[in-house]
């Protein structure tokens, strides 16, 4: 039979994940070793091994926001910003002569915008025989159940960070509705996939995001995007593909050195995550290109994961846990910060 890792409904495991066959039994000697007395279980001939494999996943929110901790238990984080204005406007306005009976005035808008915040919470099991039983065998069942709660938890937040949860309306980071989205050109070949363009397309390609959204924030330096997310393929595809045979320099290396991030001072980072794979229009794999920076994007985990209380539960004769901690959706501040190209792969 097989170990199973999967979601739980009503004490169910299902959309299983198979990982490493068990035994089915432990088989003993015969009838006559038996009876003459020289039976013994044959595992305790066995060498143990003393590695726990647990289920393969990843998980790369952290790199691809800044998460801010502490805050409470809230329902609701707020942010403020302000807009300026000046009679006249900034150009003609100001331009004053002696005799004026006047000056222009500057104003100031203040708003307020609110971001919803919940309750991640997941219990822990221990039956008291397991509990027992795992004193023979030198290892700690609360641990392994602890590192299943921190699996979840990292789970948890990468749909957070990158897609948000659709059911209590919150979004992330591949699929703002605020934010533009553009298919991009095509290469000569006619084909918009990057395995189908020159390096010097894909370069452009890259560019010409940069450039739209650095121009979407008025062109201030600070704004300059700095980071880009794609699937694993492309990724792959730039990461070992030269620029022409007799090179060295891949197409990474080519379009880290000659990007307009880096050209005008800033920094420029390119990193995968699966999220990007279909997201895009038509099931097309997607460009993200956005600042990376806590006054642009950001989440809260305003109390992080915390062990909040335990205690024996006579009726089922086990030891309960419940975990908790507080979120926050994904914060985009500026919501032309960030710009969606999608067809860089998966189209037609």
């Amino acid at each position: 039979m097989y170990t199973n890792v999967g979601t739980v409904n009503a004490g169910v495991i299902t959309n299983p994940a198979p990982m490493m066959p068990m035994a089915s039994g432990v088989p003993v000697m015969d009838e006559a070793g038996i009876k003459s007395g020289g039976a013994f279980l044959v595992s305790e001939l066995e060498k143990r091994d003393p590695m726990i494999r647990k289920p393969l996943t990843a998980v790369t929110y952290p790199r691809d926001i800044v998460i801010k901790s502490g805050g409470g238990w809230v329902d609701y984080v707020s942010a403020m910003s302000v807009a300026y204005g000046i009679t006249g406007g900034a150009g003609n306005g100001p331009v004053t002569a002696g005799g004026a009976n006047g000056l222009p005035i500057v104003q100031a808008s203040v708003d307020k915008g609110l971001y919803k915040a919940h309750v991640f919470a997941v219990a822990l099991r221990v039956m008291f025989q397991d509990m027992q039983r795992s004193n023979f065998i030198g290892r700690s069942l609360d641990q392994m159940l602890t590192d299943g709660v921190r699996m979840a938890y990292d789970k948890h937040n990468d749909q957070l960070v990158y897609t948000g949860l659709s059911e209590y309306g919150t979004t992330g980071l591949i699929n703002n509705p605020d934010a533009v989205e553009t298919t991009v050109a095509a290469g000569a070949g006619g084909k918009t996939n990057w395995a189908d363009k020159t390096p010097d397309e894909i370069l452009a390609d890259i560019n010409t995001a940069i450039t739209a959204t650095w121009a979407a924030a008025a062109y201030d330096l600070d704004a300059i995007p700095n980071h880009i997310l794609i699937p694993y393929e492309e990724y792959t595809y730039i990461l070992t593909t030269k620029v022409t045979e007799l090179a060295t320099e891949t197409i990474y290396d080519y379009v880290m050195r000659n990007n307009v991030a880096t050209k005008n001072g800033g920094s420029l980072f390119i990193g995968a995550t699966s999220w990007c794979k279909g997201a895009g229009t038509s099931t097309t794999d997607r460009m993200v290109v956005y600042v990376n920076k806590e006054r642009y994007v950001k989440m809260d985990e305003l109390v992080p994961l915390s062990r909040i209380m335990s205690a024996p539960n006579v009726a089922y004769v086990c030891y309960d846990t419940a975990y908790m901690a507080n979120l926050s959706e994904v914060q985009i501040m500026y919501p032309q910060t960030i710009t969606y190209w999608d067809g860089i792969g998966g189209a037609v």
